[in-house]
């Protein structure tokens, strides 16, 4: 065949099969000069032996060395991997700012969370001197503002809020007596009011709901408020992420971190709502920067082993913020006190610019090499080490090609790609099933129909929340260990479509017999079956979202990981919009919603089978790179079995039909493009 002639042009044996470490992300031998990271390990069900490095080219060619791109195989090894204790405090450093992102993730539950409410009494609980309720709401027919209907008053939560507060009352002990809460059911009457009392659930005495009271009428603010800090992050994640390829991972997370004080501070100082809504856009915006440069840091730092471990252990330092958030709230008493508490643990993060180095595989990856060779300089003092260890003659190659010009890449070039691009749109529409579907579970938990008395507290519900996520990332640590990071992810979509699944169709079932004196259903079977659904799809979707996020950082190659990283962080943010849209209109349309993403998932399951296997693999590091990340089967074949797919070198060969017209003298007579006779 015209396939294995040109082989054995190229001194290959024709009918060989390809050696199994050609499928999965390590390169064939014909296209180790397009492509860098060589050396990488095998995956699991392979061997771990290093590939063999060819001859470097001359400095001054159209590539540099093969040595120097590839990171994970001689570079990382030579700075002494993730043993190193200058590796490890820089590791460090991106752990500890989690603990600050978890908190102003989660602040929306407190700074924005709806009290309680019911009309002041005439002559009681009056206006605190030099407030009124004009100036607090702006002017305006304050007979129009009426109570949010679906807020129903909880005398659980009225037990366990703490100290009430007003509109504007004032702080801590010395708030006024306020008059007993109404009953159930009198919130109806509540929009006939100028001025209103408000019964806290989250700790704090006073927050922006209460303050310029941003109810009844104007409870739809709250929601833009909502609004505006995810549409910030999804802007950031896109545009933050662009720059970072293109400047550095360092100057964006530095200018991040001064931009997030400025606007943070300022919000705790806003004088309105608009005020307010305004700058927690532009708070997102840098918190996403902030969120997105640290990952992809963290990833960069690791060897290929340890890469999982270091995000997991991010990520439970993040859930730790979420956890001791209502500690904090309860503590500052006051929004304003709890949004300037929020924000200036990022102020020592100013002192990063002077600690924290470029990353130093994104300057590898772009041809930076002279600043590269200072930066492995930096390592080599830091960390005491010989250079008498550099066997693989690491910085004699780096001497050759610091006169190179840089070369970076912008996320779009990933269009003109033929697997990257299918990778990032499979991974980034689970990201958006996984966080867009949460919601739907937690609602389902929480909502109207469900009648459990214990999750009426506002308590009871964030630690509920907090409890899954917790035990969600205790679970993908052991299932990624054991199934790989495509076996793990598979797992908990299909978790999360059985649990959507059997609580749209089977809760209806329940619900319809449940109307048959004679069935021996009640409601509160189909309440206990809603509860556990929504718990194990909060449990599986939370991990559908982190994986997802994870895996495209390991497949997408260097000189975009950020870029890459951007587009899946903006589709985790799209999906969290829809909570506050859904809220928006007072959850209408809930149950299409649902099922939308239901859909969703059943879709990702078919696409997951076309995502590579990262685990144990090198890092990608070129686009080209990260086009030989190719698909894998779950199951590995047997000995002996005949692959049904061409490999990379197979497919580079093959040209089609217009090359046997140039090659035709070499073709016997009337032979095909196949090289076969035709009958």
């Amino acid at each position: 065949m015209a396939i294995d002639r040109r082989r054995e042009a190229a001194g290959g044996v024709p009918g060989r099969l390809p050696p199994a470490a050609e499928e999965n992300g390590a390169l064939p031998p014909g296209d180790a000069a397009a492509s860098a990271p060589l050396g990488g390990r095998a995956g699991p069900g392979g061997g771990g032996d290093i590939q063999p490095l060819p001859a470097p080219h001359a400095a001054g060619g159209p590539h540099p060395s093969l040595l120097l791109l590839d990171y994970d195989g001689s570079v990382l090894p030579f700075l002494g991997g993730l043993g190193g204790g200058y590796q490890k405090t820089l590791v460090l450093l991106t752990w500890i700012p989690a603990l600050f992102i978890g908190f102003s993730q989660f602040s929306d539950s407190f700074l924005l969370d709806q009290p309680n409410f019911w009309c002041r009494e005439d002559g009681k609980g009056a206006e605190p001197a030099g407030v009124t309720a004009t100036a607090r709401g702006g002017g305006g027919d304050l007979a129009n503002w009426t109570s949010p209907p679906t807020t129903p008053f909880s005398t659980v939560a009225w037990g366990t809020a703490g100290p009430l507060g007003n509109g504007s009352g004032a702080e801590g002990g010395d708030a006024p007596p306020l008059p007993s809460p109404p009953d159930k059911g009198d919130n109806a009457s509540n929009c006939d009011c100028h001025a209103w009392d408000y019964g806290l659930r989250t700790g704090l005495v006073q927050n922006v709901v209460s303050k310029w009271d941003l109810v009844c009428d104007n409870a739809w603010k709250v929601h833009v408020a909502k609004f505006s800090l995810l549409v910030g992050l999804i802007f950031g994640y896109l545009i933050t992420g662009c720059i970072a390829d293109w400047s550095g991972r360092r100057p964006v997370l530095l200018f991040s971190v001064i931009f997030i004080l400025v606007f943070g501070l300022t919000v705790a100082l806003s004088v309105n709502v608009t005020m307010f809504s305004t700058l927690r856009f532009f708070e997102g915006f840098c918190l996403a920067g902030v969120i997105l440069t640290l990952y992809a840091l963290r990833i960069e730092l690791c060897p290929p082993g340890k890469r999982f471990l270091i995000t997991m252990v991010a990520s439970f330092v993040a859930t730790a913020g979420q956890l001791l958030m209502p500690g904090l709230a309860a503590l500052c008493r006051d929004w304003q006190v709890l949004q300037a508490l929020i924000i200036c643990p990022f102020l020592p993060m100013l002192l990063y610019w002077s600690i924290f180095p470029e990353s130093l595989r994104w300057l590898m990856a772009t041809h930076q090499f002279a600043s590269a060779k200072k930066l492995i300089l930096r390592f080599t003092q830091k960390n005491r080490m010989n250079p008498e260890s550099d066997i693989k003659g690491v910085m004699p190659e780096l001497e050759k090609e610091l006169s190179r010009r840089p070369k970076k890449v912008c996320i779009v070039k990933v269009v003109g790609t033929r697997n990257l691009w299918k990778n990032i749109v499979v991974l980034c529409v689970n990201s958006l099933t996984g966080f867009g579907i949460h919601h739907c579970f937690a609602r389902s938990m929480v909502g109207h129909e469900v009648k459990a008395p214990l999750l009426e507290n506002f308590y009871a519900d964030y630690y509920t929340a907090a409890g899954i996520a917790l035990a969600s990332c205790l679970a993908v640590c052991p299932a990624v260990r054991l199934l790989g990071r495509r076996g793990g992810l598979l797992l908990f979509v299909i978790l999360t479509a059985l649990a959507s699944l059997l609580q749209l169709g089977l809760l209806n079932l329940i619900g319809k017999y449940s109307q048959h004196p004679d069935s021996g259903m009640s409601d509160s079977v189909k309440d206990k079956f809603s509860i556990t659904f929504s718990i194990v799809g909060m449990f599986a979707s939370h991990a559908v979202g982190s994986l997802s996020v994870f895996f495209c950082a390991e497949i997408t190659p260097t000189v975009i990981r950020c870029g890459g990283l951007g587009l899946v962080l903006a589709s985790a943010g799209f999906g969290m919009l829809t909570a506050p849209i859904i809220e928006l209109h007072n959850q209408k349309g809930y149950f299409l919603h649902h099922i939308i993403f239901a859909c969703c998932t059943l879709i990702c399951i078919i696409c997951l089978l076309l995502l590579p296997e990262s685990r144990d693999q090198n890092l990608p590091e070129s686009i080209p790179d990260g086009e030989h990340y190719t698909r894998q089967p779950l199951l590995p074949p047997r000995r002996g079995e005949q692959p049904l797919l061409l490999t990379n070198a197979e497919l580079k060969d093959y040209s089609g039909l217009h090359d046997v017209a140039a090659a035709g003298d070499g073709l016997p007579d009337r032979a095909t493009a196949n090289g076969g006779r035709p009958m």
